[in-house]
């Protein structure tokens, strides 16, 4: 079994700042890909931005605000978020494409963890 767990979401005011972070663990010979995606209410959930093998793709709402990092060793992804608009209220849920110790392949989300931009 590969579990995902999040952390880090909260309350903030427009123009606000956090930062997410997502921990994997379990049955993990590599991981391909991580990244983060969110689910505003009555919306699809849509990717927000993804790192795999250290290149980075950003969904255009997000770009010049948010910053994906990664630490392979520790199986780890974090988002930075910056200058936060009411429009980034959403949950977010981690995903990670990972390769399991007999070689086969799955992709894995977290429990999401809720982000909210208001004044």
């Amino acid at each position: 079994q590969v579990q995902l767990v999040e952390s880090g979401g909260g309350l903030v005011q427009p123009g606000g700042s956090l930062k997410l972070s997502c921990a994997a663990s379990g049955n993990i010979r590599a991981i391909n890909a991580m990244g983060w995606y969110r689910q505003a209410p009555g919306g699809e959930r849509e990717l927000v931005a993804t790192n795999s093998g250290g290149l980075t793709d950003y969904a255009d709402s997000v770009k010049g605000r948010f910053t994906i990092s990664r630490d392979n060793a520790k199986n780890t992804v974090s988002l930075q978020m910056n200058s936060l608009k009411p429009e980034d209220t959403a949950v977010y849920y981690c995903k990670a494409n990972v390769v399991r110790r007999s070689l086969a392949t799955n992709d894995y989300w977290g429990q999401g963890t809720q982000v909210t931009v208001s004044s």
